[in-house]
């Protein structure tokens, strides 16, 4: 069965040799860089104990040399199934999602076609060539001499000029015995409606010629010498070579780059690659005249595990990477990313290049941001979230936005990033270490160093920092609880610094599979070691059994209750001190009752027996019936003495 044209160049390069080998082989890991795709291993074709048979994942070929075998992906499942050429193909093609196209008769006289295409292509390339170097030209060479291409650099990226008659390029193939039905094929020429002979399709352009994977000429890009031309830039039109969302400008050569360690850099257009290039960044490439695409994305990650686009300073370059994130996000994988390097305003990397030199390109690729940072700044900008509905509208296009990450994985860690970002937008509690808010005349808080002295805390706001210690002790020890109390735990206001970022961490963090390590490894050690030092923590029931998670959440909500009793008692009870002493009426003195009782009622435990107490003269609770035993008991010690 013969196969389309093009059909077996899709399936090598949607397919990862190291993927397909690593089935059969162990790598060496000391010699292997997975990064740039230079895999090593024993070779499966014959017996051996050293790494000989190495793997170029980039370029998609093997080579043993110990017996000399070599080949691609199809080559080796055939040689290690066991099986023939279509069945190696459709066992590929399976795997990378492609259907085996149906039989064609004429698949043969189709591939013969191709290559004749791909002549009359170089024929063109030679023709612009030709022309840059005339009289006809002139203009054209002073254009590329002020952007900083001198005869070098023309030469080695074989930029042409097509003349501003409408058939030089017709006539200049046709003179050479070219069909004009393959001139037309190659999208060089179009018919013309009014019965003449056809016209060529780039007029009065500098020409940029597009290879493909093989660098076969597939395609032309032109830049318009006319400024009051409609179309600055133009691309030849879909043709049986051009695949305008499946190619990218200057791909072999960047692929060969990237491989030796480049960073692969997504520009916007053909002067941009050519100016990074030039400048020392050869790993460069274009989409061509169109949006990022599925496909050019499949490429870009063949090459490279994490592209950086970059794009121009203006709002059509970030409206652009706007777009690459909402094609990326279902396409991610682990390992598998996008950054992206936004230039200056009003500048794009030719024109960075030129101004500021490419040490400035080589700092903005090195702080190019992650897509996750992107995405954020999309849904966020210039919008006001001081409503919970304006909050939740924020909260539902972010899942949408997420939502559509196919990888779980990925998804879940897309997560908690976007997680951390919102916590920081709406997070209005005082920073660590800031001022927390206290009534007028409280005494101020203990230092840092003295802060665990029992004496520094020997005031009337030391229990409340206790029991903030029980609750975040309880919630560290039980994680799976910290979502019931997310909200409360928000809300609270804790007077320890230290138990505030505790709190913090918590909230941000609280999905990991190890909390503690977690915790420790974003606070330190000393705060989480100060947290279980008082006897308070260590001694209460659910710090000391972490199993059970239903008497953990009592525990909680039994404590935060009481702490919001008594912060509202201390409040409710200064604020009445405070009219107390302005107008001492009896109602004052009833709030003052009120709010002792309410505090009362909040501190008694759940499990407290119901015992009836006194509130002795020292302040103290009394049992009822020990104070009734005691008194009769002094009641006939008195009776004694005085018959004595």
């Amino acid at each position: 069965m013969s196969l389309p044209p093009g059909f077996l160049d899709e399936l090598r390069t949607r397919t990862s040799l190291s993927q397909v080998v690593g089935r059969k082989v162990m790598w060496d890991s000391r010699k292997s860089n997975q990064g740039k795709g230079d895999m090593w291993a024993p070779c499966p074709f014959h017996q051996e104990k050293s790494a000989s048979f190495h793997v170029d994942d980039r370029k998609g070929f093997y080579y043993c040399f110990g017996c000399h075998a070599k080949g691609d992906a199809i080559s080796f499942v055939k040689e290690t199934e066991n099986v023939g050429f279509m069945e190696a193909v459709e066992i590929l093609a399976r795997e990378a999602g492609m259907p085996i196209p149906a039989r064609d008769p004429q698949a043969q006289q189709k591939a013969d076609k191709r290559t004749q295409l791909v002549e009359v292509m170089e024929a063109a390339v030679q023709f612009y060539r030709l022309q840059l170097k005339t009289g006809q030209g002139g203009e054209a060479r002073d254009y590329l001499a002020g952007r900083g291409l001198d005869a070098g650099a023309q030469e080695r990226w074989q930029i042409g000029f097509a003349p501003a008659g409408w058939q030089s390029l017709w006539d200049a193939l046709t003179a050479k015995g070219i069909s004009e039905e393959l001139i037309l094929e190659c999208g060089l020429a179009k018919p013309s409606r009014q019965g003449k002979k056809p016209y060529d399709t780039f007029r009065n352009r500098i020409m940029f010629p597009i290879r493909d994977a093989q660098g076969r000429a597939i395609a032309f890009g032109g830049r318009a010498m006319d400024p009051e031309d409609k179309a600055k830039y133009l691309n030849s039109p879909e043709t049986p070579l051009f695949d305008k969302g499946r190619s990218l400008f200057n791909f072999a050569p960047a692929r060969e780059a990237a491989g030796k360690g480049g960073t692969l850099i997504v520009a916007e257009g053909y002067m941009d690659v050519i100016a990074l290039s030039e400048a020392g960044f050869p790993a460069a490439i274009a989409p061509l005249g169109t949006a990022v695409t599925e496909d050019q994305l499949r490429l870009m990650w063949r090459i490279a595990d994490e592209p950086v686009i970059a794009l121009d300073g203006d709002t059509a370059g970030l409206r652009a990477a706007m777009r690459v994130i909402d094609v990326a996000l279902p396409l991610l994988e682990a390992g598998k990313g996008l950054r992206f390097c936004l230039m200056p305003e009003g500048l794009d990397p030719d024109d960075l290049l030129k101004s500021q030199g490419a040490g400035a390109m080589q700092k903005l690729l090195a702080r190019a941001q992650p897509m996750v940072d992107l995405l954020w700044q999309r849904e966020t900008e210039g919008g006001t979230f001081d409503s919970p509905e304006r909050r939740a509208a924020l909260d539902k296009s972010l899942r949408a936005a997420i939502g559509k990450i196919a990888d779980p994985f990925i998804r879940s860690h897309y997560g908690l990033a976007i997680k951390e970002k919102r916590w920081a937008l709406f997070n209005t509690r005082k920073p660590a270490g800031g001022r927390v808010w206290q009534p007028k005349g409280t005494p101020e808080a203990a230092a840092p160093t003295t802060r665990a002295s029992l004496l520094a805390q020997g005031n009337s706001t030391m229990d409340e920092i206790l029991r903030e210690a029980v609750i975040l002790a309880v919630l560290l020890t039980h994680p799976a609880i910290i979502p019931q109390f997310e909200d409360a735990l928000e809300r609270l206001e804790f007077l320890d610094s230290d138990h505030t970022r505790i709190a913090d961490a918590l909230l941000r963090h609280m999905e990991a599979e190890d909390l503690r390590a977690t915790l420790e490894g974003s606070l330190g050690p000393g705060p989480l070691e100060k947290l279980f030092q008082p006897r308070h923590v260590t001694l209460c029931p659910a710090v000391r059994s972490p199993g059970d998670d239903e008497v953990a959440a009592l525990c909680v909500a039994e404590e935060m209750s009481k702490l919001h009793a008594r912060r509202g008692a201390r409040r409710e009870i200064e604020e009445a001190v405070r009219d107390a002493e302005a107008m001492g009426d009896e109602g004052t003195t009833w709030r003052l009752g009120q709010a002792a009782e309410a505090r009362n009622r909040a501190e008694r435990a759940q499990n407290e027996d119901r015992t009836e107490f006194e509130i002795g003269a020292n302040g103290a609770r009394i049992s009822r019936d020990e104070r009734l035993r005691l008194d009769s008991l002094l009641a006939q010690i008195n009776k004694g003495n005085t018959s004595g």
